[in-house]
């Protein structure tokens, strides 16, 4: 399935979380990847369809969860790899350095995965979508340590300027065994 535009709504409510995952597909014409809780209480929404469409069912949860929408994002034209990598780990092909962005949001981790692979030649390894990590998200890219400085730098400006980002480093030259931590 050709992905062209998703839609990403973060909830600090489950209930309410639910309630916008209908509203979403009622709303217009959209396709619902998945809609899950995750720690710590939240729940999350992904989807896909036309822009326009994406666009009013985004703020048509909006307006019906109001202040328990932690975050949301619209993005057109998706990198193919960010659906594969969310909450799944592929192996590199070459590692020269290794880049890690950690958020406090989910929804700056689909963003940041996205605008990366968009800015610099990188592999996108791993999306971790809060799951078991206190409702935090990172996003692990690999290639060279350039690609990797670009592609963090990009990814990470949004979550940075918001005050979400948590961390971010590359590391040059990673051992092997530190793969075996991460896929």
């Amino acid at each position: 399935m050709m992905i062209e535009t998703i839609g990403f709504v973060e909830f600090s409510s489950i209930a309410k979380g639910i309630e916008a995952a209908d509203s979403i597909l009622k709303t217009a014409d959209t396709r619902l990847i998945f809609a899950r809780e995750t720690c710590p209480g939240k729940y999350h929404i992904l989807f896909c369809g036309e822009v326009a469409a994406v666009k009013a069912s985004v703020e048509a949860a909006r307006e019906l969860c109001g202040h328990y929408v932690v975050d949301s994002v619209v993005i057109p034209r998706l990198a193919p790899e960010v659906i594969p990598a969310i909450n799944q780990t592929s192996p590199p092909r070459e590692v020269n350095a290794l880049g890690v962005m950690e958020f406090y949001t989910i929804t700056q981790a689909v963003y940041a995965a996205d605008a990366a692979v968009k800015a610099a030649e990188v592999d996108l390894l791993n999306v971790r979508l809060a799951t078991g990590i206190g409702g935090k998200s990172f996003v692990v890219i690999s290639g060279d340590v350039a690609a990797v400085k670009t592609a963090l730098d990009s990814g990470s400006r949004g979550a940075r300027e918001a005050g979400a980002l948590v961390a971010e480093t590359v590391i040059p030259n990673p051992r092997p065994e530190l793969f075996e931590t991460l896929l």
